[in-house]
C-alpha cells in the first residue's frame, strides 16, 4: 500500500514535455510510481482539475540566517518551494572563524539579516547538520568572498601564497562537508579585488571536476558582456561547470542590445563544449546593499572603512565625480538615476519615514542634492542600508526566461526591518500567473522545467527536479488558474496564493491550503 496516492491530475513532469493525465503514487519518500490504477494507499488527494508538478527549487536565496529564524519556510511554501540553495554571490553565513569574523557578518547582515547565535558560522558541516528537520530543504554553495573575508580580511586586495593556498583549503574542506559548488560575488568586496588570473589561481583546485562555479559577475551594466567572457575563459582553463547568477543588463542604455549578445556568447560557448548555464528573476528591480552604488575600489576595508571614507569632504568630492561621469564600475546611480533607488531598510529611528522612498525624492525632502543625501544617509546607519533598484528591462528578462538553460531564481534577501523585495514572497507564483497565464512567454510545461529540472540540473541536485519513478517525493499541487502573487513593491509582505498540496519528502507541508507545521525538510549535501 502507497503512503500517498495523487488522483486524476494532469502531471507536468519537470522535463519541459506536454502535460499527461495520471496518478502519481509516493512511499518511503520517494515518487513509487506515475501512471493509471496504481492501487490502493493510506492517503487519497483528488487533484481533479489540477496540476501535479515537481515542487519548486530556488537554487539562489539569502536565506542563510532565516533558516533559523522562528517561522521560517510559510512563504516559500507558500508559493511551491521544496527546496532553496543558500550561499550565493559569495555571500554563504559558513565558513566564517578567526579575527576578521564580525567584519564579515557585519558585512553580511543586510543581505541575510543579522546572524545570530543560533546560526553555526564555523563550517559548512555543522551548518547542514543544524539546519537538518526545517520546513523545507535546504542546501549550501561555499561562499568564496566569505572565505576569502574571513581569511585575509576586506583591506587586502592582493593576497600572498599562504592566504591563497588557505582559501583553497577552505574551499576544498567546505566541498567535503557538503557543499553544493562553489559561488562568486565578483561584484562585491573583496572578490571585486581579484585580477582575472588571481581568480582562476584561486578556483585550480576545482580543475577538471563537476564542482559547479556560481557566479555573481563583476558588472552587469555597460561591462556586461566583457564579464561574461570573463567567466567563459575560466570555464576552459579549468574545464569547470559555470553558472551565470541573476543574469541582467542594468541601464537603459543597455537594454535589448546587452543581453542578446550574452546569449549568443553562451549558446556558442556550450556548442562549443563548455557547460554554462544562467538564471534570472522575474523582476525589473533587484535588491541588495546600497554600498553598491559606489566603486569597487572604495568597498576596501569593510563597512567600517566605507564609513569612514565618506565621511572626508576630499573623498567624497572625488567620488561624487565618478558617480556623476565614471563608466568604469557598474555605477547604478549614473546608469538608472536617483529616482529608481530605493531605501528598502533604515534602522535609525531619525531615518525610518524615509524607508521605501527613492533616493532623489529622499533629497527634495531633506533639501540636498541626492549624493550629499545618500552619502549622509549611509554614514548614519553605518552603510548597513538595503536597496531596491529599478534595472533592467522586461524584454530581457523574457528573452533569458525562454532559454532553456536558464533557471528562475528569486534572489531574495532577508533583512529583519524594512520592506523586503516583493520576490521574497512571490517569485515562483509570477512565473506561473504572469509569464504563463497572462503574458504567455512559457508553456506551462517550460516554466515548470525552469523552476524544476534545469537548476536541479545546474547544481547536481539528484533526485530532485522531475516526477519519476525513484525521485524524491517533492510534489506540489495547484489550480493554475488560482495562482496569484499578492505582494507589491509597496506591500510586500504577503504571501503568494494557489498552493493546494506541496510534498517535502513525501509529507504534506501544505495540505488542502493550510500549512500544516510539518519538518519534512532536510539539507542538502553533495555527492
Amino acid at each position: 500500500m502507497y503512503d500517498i496516492l495523487i488522483q486524476n491530475g494532469s502531471v507536468i513532469d519537470g522535463t519541459g514535455s506536454p502535460a499527461y493525465a495520471a496518478d502519481v503514487a509516493v512511499s518511503g519518500g520517494k515518487i513509487a510510481a506515475v501512471g493509471h490504477h496504481l492501487g490502493p494507499a493510506r492517503e487519497v488527494i483528488d487533484a481533479a482539475g489540477k496540476t501535479v508538478a515537481p515542487g519548486f527549487i530556488d537554487i539562489h536565496r539569502h536565506a542563510d540566517a532565516e533558516v533559523f529564524r522562528e517561522g521560517f519556510g510559510a512563504l516559500e511554501l507558500r508559493q511551491g518551494l521544496t527546496t532553496i540553495i543558500n550561499g550565493n554571490c559569495g555571500l554563504s553565513a559558513a565558513p566564517i572563524s578567526g579575527p576578521y569574523r564580525q567584519a564579515v557578518l557585519d558585512y553580511l547582515a543586510p543581505i541575510t539579516g543579522p546572524v545570530g547565535e543560533a546560526v553555526p558560522t564555523g563550517s559548512l558541516g555543522e551548518y547542514l547538520r543544524a539546519a537538518d528537520h526545517a520546513p523545507l530543504h535546504t542546501g549550501m554553495l561555499a561562499g568564496a568572498g566569505t572565505i576569502r573575508a574571513a581569511i585575509a580580511g576586506y583591506a587586502c586586495p592582493t593576497l600572498d601564497q599562504s592566504q591563497l593556498r588557505a582559501i583553497q583549503k577552505a574551499l576544498e574542506k567546505a566541498l567535503s562537508e557538503g557543499a553544493l559548488g562553489v559561488s562568486l560575488g565578483l561584484g562585491y568586496a573583496p572578490e571585486c579585488f581579484y585580477t582575472t588570473q588571481e581568480l582562476i589561481a584561486v578556483l585550480s583546485v576545482l580543475r577538471g571536476t563537476d564542482v559547479p562555479v556560481t557566479v555573481h559577475m563583476r558588472e552587469e551594466g555597460d561591462a556586461v558582456c566583457s564579464a561574461l567572457e570573463e567567466m567563459l575563459t575560466v570555464a576552459r582553463r579549468l574545464h569547470i561547470p559555470v553558472h551565470i547568477s541573476h543574469l541582467k543588463a542594468m541601464g537603459r542604455r543597455n537594454w535589448g542590445e546587452k543581453i542578446p549578445r550574452a546569449i549568443a556568447m553562451m549558446d556558442r560557448a556550450r556548442e562549443e563544449g563548455l557547460e554554462i548555464s544562467c538564471d534570472v528573476y522575474p523582476y525589473t528591480a533587484g535588491s541588495t546593499q546600497l554600498i553598491h552604488i559606489l566603486p569597487p575600489d572604495f568597498l576596501t576595508g569593510g563597512t567600517a572603512a566605507i564609513t569612514e571614507r565618506l565621511k572626508d569632504p576630499e573623498r567624497r568630492r572625488e567620488l561624487a565625480e565618478r558617480i556623476q561621469n565614471g563608466r568604469d564600475f557598474d555605477n547604478i546611480a549614473g546608469m538608472v538615476g536617483w529616482d529608481n533607488i530605493l531605501c528598502s531598510t533604515l534602522r535609525r529611528p531619525e531615518n525610518r519615514p524615509f524607508q521605501g522612498m527613492s533616493v532623489a525624492d529622499i533629497a527634495r525632502e531633506q533639501g540636498k542634492d541626492p549624493f550629499t543625501c545618500v552619502c549622509d544617509l549611509l554614514v548614519s546607519e553605518d552603510c548597513a542600508i538595503t536597496m531596491i533598484d529599478f534595472i533592467t528591462d522586461e524584454a530581457d528578462i523574457e528573452a533569458i526566461l525562454r532559454l532553456p538553460y536558464s533557471a528562475v531564481i528569486s534572489d531574495s534577501t532577508y533583512p529583519t526591518a524594512g520592506k523586503r523585495h516583493p520576490r521574497v514572497y512571490g517569485t515562483f507564483a509570477r512565473i506561473l500567473e504572469r509569464y504563463v497565464r497572462e503574458r504567455r512567454v512559457l508553456t506551462p510545461p517550460e516554466a515548470v522545467a525552469s523552476m524544476t529540472a534545469v537548476p536541479a540540473a545546474a547544481l547536481g541536485l539528484r533526485g530532485k527536479g522531475r516526477l519519476a519513478a525513484g525521485m524524491d517525493a517533492d510534489v506540489v499541487v495547484f489550480d493554475p488558474a488560482a495562482v496569484h502573487e499578492t505582494g507589491t513593491y509597496a506591500d510586500p509582505h504577503r504571501c503568494a496564493q494557489g498552493m493546494d498540496w506541496v510534498l517535502v519528502g513525501g509529507v504534506p507541508a501544505i495540505a488542502a491550503g493550510a500549512l500544516t507545521g510539518a519538518k519534512p525538510g532536510r539539507a542538502i549535501r553533495r555527492g
